[in-house]
Order: structure tokens, then C-alpha cells, then sequence
């Protein structure tokens, strides 16, 4: 019987195997076509302009159609995608956690669930992740932010005979669009797939050690993700890199299936296949959709959305033709301009030596030898460069701009524009912002989707306290423990509206504005100590001013005795407390609903919170009776 029931599951693995493989080549024909685009963008990017996506559908390489030809290249579209990178990377979004209910309680894990997504973002160098992912997203249009758990990082908990446990840690990873194959590409996001295949290139070893299974190696081309008979990889063409193939040795691909919850399996599926060989079958392992559903990791981002489709579009698609027209309009002028310094000249036949004048020309002190009676050589008459030329280059050079919605003054970042003012230069600043904008949104989408997902792994699997320290902007250290059941809420909201727009000196000047309208000032007219802190940081120079903020810590203090109140515990004030923080926080608890139905059932409960403020409402008295003695 025991050989029947592993008989049974050889044949139902091998049956599983053969379907993902067989649905993994159907969706790569499907996508070949964006793939193929992608790899031409690249080449274009880097330089290798002369080039195509030829009858195979690969991407070909063309010669010159004479020797004589000149074959430049004048590259117009890197500097416009560094233009939009250096742009969207000003782009850092405040996020902030709105609580589950007006509760004390609520509000204090919504705090802490703000510091737990800056810390990780701090701890994992998200900023990096961030501007690769945009660097996929401007070339092929679209990237994928992959957020999971890794059980073997974060704290070492006990080591034992069995090995190490830790307490695990979220990992942000980014996964380039020709790893990512959708169930089909008529899908409009991630949330919209039944499955969705994650397949990547693996070196046979890493296979070994990471699933502990052995499979044979092969050449993969780490684009396509098929086997290749000769092996290729980035070559050059004199000083221009190219992208035609990237092909790697002694790797296998590891397919990683993950299907979305189903009538037969209510919690999804995933499966991963590595080269031939199945190696892990489970339900979906996160817990980070909607209404504690099970979804997956991936986070889409694109450059420019196409309704209907699941991949999204590159600038460089579009500049492709433009750039093409312009090196072949540059090579013919230099070609004219050639004819024109260096002559062509007519030889009438056997009247010299045509060998001798082709190796020499007619330089300088030459004596020319010809046959007595024949006309001597001479050069044929060209005019200037044709206007025409110089029409068409600048026609070309402001479709550069028309298409791609960067001008001379964000590409150069030079005003060229004599006698303009301020206002004009403004507006012209703002035009360039509106198209970027709409890439802009979607990169931080995809951060905030991103700060929901950590904040529900963290919720799934930090079982254990934690501890975690945060660095702010002015040099502060904060550090402090969470558990699972501190984070409480993971809608995510942003402060702020669109930092696009917003450079160093504008934040400045806002503040300046802001200091001298005296919105900054309290009840009584002047600024406080709090208040300039929070100013310094805004302009920059937090630094000068590093120490915590005195009200902050009382408010700190406050808050976590409001906790102890919760839990029944009594607590006598200080002397030094600041006792109008402390009235006021105390009070907010009071006027909670969570505490007032708590309350309810613990009539000692209220009483401990109201002895307490009349114990602070009574030491401020006597302070004030001092001050005023005195």
C-alpha cells in the first residue's frame, strides 16, 4: 500500500511538472513580442543604434550600405532618460498610518506602525530598490517590486543540534519585467491574475543550496529564459555596448507558480519547479491581501499605463524613430560637409596615374603628372550644406521634446532662453512636471502598496518582540520594541502631495513664508522650541539641532502611562512631569471609546485616570503659587 501511495505521488508530481513547464512556454510565446521591444529599448539606451527587430523577431544588427558611409551614433535618448531619472528621484514620499479607530490605543499603534515602515524602509536601503526599479520601468516600461519573508534573517533566537532560528525579516527585492509572466498580457494589473509565474536564473549550485535538489546545468540566455545552443553576452561595437544576448553558464531556471485562492484551494497555491524537478508545494505563504486574504507579492510599476494591457510602456518607444531619423540626418550632412573640405575630383581616363592620386589626393606642393593633351584633373563643384539640413536637425532635436516632455531646461538644466522672467520660467517648469507627473504617481502607488504589504508580513510572522531603531532627518535615534499584535491598522495614507515639483530652495522659501505669515507661532506669538526644531529640520539643517525635543518626551511619557491606565495599573506623577502635557494626554484617554467601554466594566479603572489628573492638576497649582511668590 505505502508503494502505491508513492507510486501515486511520483505520477502526480511528474504530471504537476510537465503542466507548469507546458504552461510557462505558452505564456513566453505569448509575451516574445514585448520582450523583443524591451531588448531593442536597451540597445538603444546604450548606444547600439543600428539596429532592428528583424522577421525572426529577435533583435538584428544592419551594416552600412557603402564603405564610405558614416555610421555615428548621436545619442538624444539617454540624456532624456537621466533627465527623468534624476527627477523621479527626488521622489520621497511621507507616509503616515491612519488608525484603525479614534481609540488611544489605536492611535499610539498607528504611530508605531508609521516608525516600523520607516525603519525597515531605512534598514533595507529601500531608496536603492526604489531607483532600480525605476530604472526598469523608464527602459522596458514596466518593473515589480517582490515583497516576502526570509525566515533565516533578522535576530538570531537559539542555535541548536538542529540549526539556527532567527526571527526573520522582510526582504524588498526588484524583479526586471523578463522575469514576470502573467497568466495573460490582456490583464490589467497583478490583483486581476488567476496565477502568475516568478521564473528566474539560477546557478545549479544556489539551486542545491537553497531547495537541496540537483539539476543539470545549461545555457540560459537570462532574457528570454531559453536555452541556447552557443553562448552569447554583451558585446561591443567599438565604444557603443549592445544588448543583443546575456548568456549565462551551468544554470537552470527555477519557476515559481503562484496561483490565486480557488473553490479547490480556498488559500491558493504556490509551486516552485526547479529545471525538471518539483521542489516546494504549499498555499499561498502571505497574508497580505484585502480583508486578510492571501494574494501575491508583487507590486507593479510602470512608466506609462495602456488600458487593457498588463505591461506598460517605455519613452524610448517612442524616440526610437526620431533617433533613427536624426543619426541618419547627421551622418549625411557630415557626409556633405566631407565632399565639400576634402573634394571629389574628375579624372578624365589615362591621364594620370589614378592609383598614386587615390593613395595622395592632391596635397599641398604635389606635382601632378598627367599626359600631354588631356585635361588636367579637377574638382567637381558642390555647393554650401543645403538649409534643408539645418531645418530638419532642429525639427528633430524639438521632437526630441514634443515626445518625450523634456525640454532644454530639464535635460541641460540650463535656462537657453534669453530675456525670460520668473513667471515664464516657472510655467515652463511646470510643463515639464505635468508629464512626468503621471510616472511619478505611479511610483508611489506602487511605494505605498509596497508599506502595506511590510506592515501585513509583519503582522503574519513578528511573533516574537522586536527591537528596532529609527534615525530621523535632524539626528535623532529613536529605538523600540513591536509585536504582531501592536500593529493594529495598514492604511497607508501620504502627508504630502506630489514631491515632483519640489526642489531644495521651494521647500525653503515655503518655510521662510510660512515663519514670516506667523503660522508657525503659538497661542501667545512666538515660536517654539518644538516648533524649531521641526523648522530647522525642514530647511535642512536639523543637524544643529539634535537633541529630542523636551515637550516630545513628555508627550512620549504621557503616552505610555495612558497604556499602563489600560492595563489597571496606578502611577503616581513626578515633579518634573510637564503637568498641562500630561492633562491633556490623560484626557484624550478618557474621552476614548475603547477606554469608556473598558471603564464600564472596571469601575476602578476611571478612578485611577481621574485621581491621577487631579494629582497633576494639583502640583501645577502649587508651582504656579511658587513662580508667582517669587
Amino acid at each position: 500500500m505505502k508503494k502505491e501511495q508513492i507510486k501515486k505521488q511520483e505520477i502526480f508530481e511528474e504530471d504537476l511538472v510537465r503542466e507548469v513547464l507546458e504552461d510557462f512556454k505558452r505564456r513566453q510565446y505569448e509575451r516574445k513580442n514585448f520582450e523583443t521591444q524591451w531588448e531593442l529599448n536597451m540597445n538603444f539606451l546604450m548606444g547600439n543604434q543600428y539596429c532592428c527587430i528583424g522577421p525572426s523577431g529577435e533583435v538584428e544588427e544592419y551594416d552600412k550600405q557603402f564603405y564610405w558611409q558614416e555610421r555615428e551614433v548621436y545619442n538624444h535618448i539617454a540624456p532624456i532618460v537621466e533627465a527623468r531619472l534624476a527627477r523621479l528621484l527626488t521622489l520621497k514620499p511621507n507616509m503616515t498610518v491612519v488608525p484603525a479607530s479614534g481609540d488611544e490605543r489605536d492611535v499610539k499603534t498607528a504611530k508605531l506602525s508609521k516608525k516600523i515602515v520607516n525603519a525597515v524602509y531605512n534598514k533595507l536601503c529601500v531608496s536603492g530598490v526604489i531607483s532600480e526599479a525605476n530604472n526598469w520601468s523608464e527602459v522596458c516600461g514596466t518593473s515589480f517590486y517582490k515583497v516576502t519573508w526570509n525566515p533565516e534573517k533578522g535576530t538570531l533566537l537559539r542555535e541548536d543540534e538542529s540549526g539556527k532560528y532567527f526571527s526573520g525579516e522582510v526582504e524588498v527585492t526588484v524583479c526586471p519585467p523578463f522575469e514576470i509572466y502573467p497568466e495573460s498580457s490582456s490583464c490589467g494589473d497583478v490583483g486581476n491574475c488567476k496565477s502568475i509565474i516568478h521564473a528566474k536564473a539560477y546557478h545549479v549550485d544556489d539551486i542545491k543550496k537553497n531547495w537541496g535538489v540537483e539539476v543539470k546545468g545549461e545555457d540560459i540566455n537570462v532574457f528570454s529564459l531559453d536555452n541556447v545552443s552557443a553562448i552569447g553576452s554583451y558585446g561591443y561595437f567599438g565604444n557603443v555596448g549592445k544588448v543583443v544576448s546575456g548568456v549565462r553558464s551551468n544554470y537552470a531556471i527555477v519557476i515559481e507558480k503562484y496561483e490565486s485562492p480557488s473553490v479547490d484551494f480556498p488559500n491558493g497555491r504556490l509551486i516552485i519547479v526547479a529545471g525538471d524537478k518539483l521542489v516546494h508545494i504549499s498555499e499561498l505563504p502571505y497574508i497580505n491581501g484585502n480583508d486578510g486574504e492571501r494574494g501575491f507579492p508583487f507590486i507593479k510599476q510602470t512608466c506609462i499605463d495602456h488600458p487593457g494591457c498588463f505591461w506598460g510602456s517605455s519613452v524610448i518607444e517612442r524616440l526610437i524613430p526620431i533617433q533613427r531619423s536624426f543619426n541618419t540626418l547627421k551622418n549625411r550632412k557630415h557626409e556633405f560637409m566631407n565632399r565639400l573640405s576634402m573634394g571629389v575630383l574628375t579624372v578624365e581616363d589615362g591621364s594620370v596615374d589614378t592609383d598614386n592620386l587615390q593613395d595622395d589626393g592632391l596635397s599641398p606642393g604635389k606635382v601632378l603628372i598627367y599626359r600631354q593633351g588631356a585635361t588636367p584633373p579637377r574638382f567637381m563643384n558642390f555647393d554650401s550644406v543645403p538649409i534643408d539640413f539645418t531645418n530638419e536637425e532642429n525639427m528633430l532635436l524639438n521632437e526630441f521634446t514634443y515626445v518625450s516632455g523634456v525640454s532644454d531646461l530639464l535635460r541641460n538644466s540650463v535656462a537657453s532662453y534669453a530675456n525670460m522672467s520668473g513667471v515664464a520660467l516657472q510655467v515652463l517648469v511646470e510643463q515639464d512636471e505635468t508629464r512626468i507627473s503621471i510616472t511619478a504617481e505611479r511610483i508611489r502607488e506602487a511605494i505605498k502598496t509596497m508599506a502595506k504589504q511590510v506592515l501585513k508580513l509583519y503582522r503574519q510572522f513578528a511573533t516574537v518582540p522586536r527591537l528596532t531603531k529609527i534615525v530621523g532627518d535632524n539626528g535623532d535615534i529613536e529605538v523600540f520594541y513591536f509585536t504582531a499584535s501592536d500593529i493594529s491598522s495598514d492604511d497607508i495614507v501620504f502627508e504630502t502631495g506630489s514631491e515632483i515639483g519640489e526642489t531644495v530652495a521651494q521647500k525653503r522659501s515655503m518655510v521662510f513664508d510660512l515663519l514670516n505669515a506667523g503660522l508657525l507661532h503659538d497661542e501667545n506669538g512666538k515660536l517654539s522650541n518644538r516648533m524649531r526644531v521641526k523648522a530647522l529640520d525642514l530647511l535642512g539643517f536639523g543637524v544643529w539641532e539634535n537633541a529630542q525635543d523636551i515637550n516630545e518626551l513628555h508627550l512620549k511619557k504621557a503616552s505610555n502611562e495612558n497604556l499602563k491606565f489600560m492595563d489597571g495599573e496606578e502611577i503616581e506623577p513626578l515633579e518634573v512631569d510637564d503637568h498641562s502635557i500630561h492633562i491633556t494626554e490623560h484626557t484624550a484617554l478618557l474621552l476614548g471609546s475603547e477606554f469608556t467601554k473598558k471603564a464600564e466594566r472596571n469601575k476602578k479603572l476611571m478612578e485611577n485616570v481621574l485621581k491621577h489628573i487631579r494629582r497633576h492638576k494639583q502640583m501645577r497649582a502649587i508651582s504656579e503659587s511658587l513662580e508667582n511668590n517669587n
